[in-house]
């Protein structure tokens, strides 16, 4: 089964992958901000609460995040695997992502990886800021982004690792290079 997570700095084309594999899997991609988007599109419970949280400039408590993951991951759709993007973010997540799928009688099977040169990625990103007219991603902003990003996945590649769930994927080149590249590692 291919319940999978998808890992990268920014920059490293995860949310195109994630869309790409999930296709040819035939498995939903879920990414943590499609979810917030849905839920408070459709005002549910948790979208009102996640709303209450991002209107008032504060990031959303891992509390309502696990539960929107944890109704996400039950919908049937994803019975027959998954490939999450931007979620764990933390330790604490991971324990949780744990508890769902052992809720459901699952377990996360591969963690795919991205890797890619930092100096690759910030160019990449400050090209893709220049396209999309975004002022604010200028050199310095993307580089504490990148090193925020290594501080705080570090962890998860460490815990997954010791599972031996992780692999590597050079992240850089054309996309459907990148795409195959993933494939193979799935096969």
């Amino acid at each position: 089964m291919n319940r999978l997570l998808i890992i990268g700095p920014p920059g490293a084309g995860k949310g195109t992958q994630a869309v790409k594999i999930a296709e040819k899997l035939n498995i939903p991609a879920i990414s943590t901000g499609d979810i917030f988007r849905k839920n408070i599109k459709e005002e549910t419970e948790l979208g009102k609460e996640a709303k209450s949280y991002i209107d008032s400039g504060n990031l959303v408590p891992d509390s309502v995040t696990n539960r929107m993951v944890r109704s996400r991951l039950a919908e049937a759709d994803a019975a027959e695997g998954f490939l999450l993007d931007g979620y764990p973010r933390n330790p604490a997540q991971v324990t949780e992502l744990d508890a769902i799928l052992s809720d459901m009688g699952q377990q996360v099977d591969k963690v795919l990886l991205l890797v890619a040169d930092n100096d690759e990625l910030v160019q990449r990103l400050l090209a893709r800021a220049a396209k999309e007219g975004r002022s604010d991603d200028n050199e310095e902003v993307i580089r504490h982004r990148l090193k925020v990003y290594a501080e705080e996945t570090q962890p998860l590649i460490s815990l997954y690792s010791q599972r031996g769930l992780v692999t590597e994927i050079d992240g850089l080149g054309e996309i459907e290079e990148v795409t195959s590249r993933i494939m193979a590692a799935l096969a």
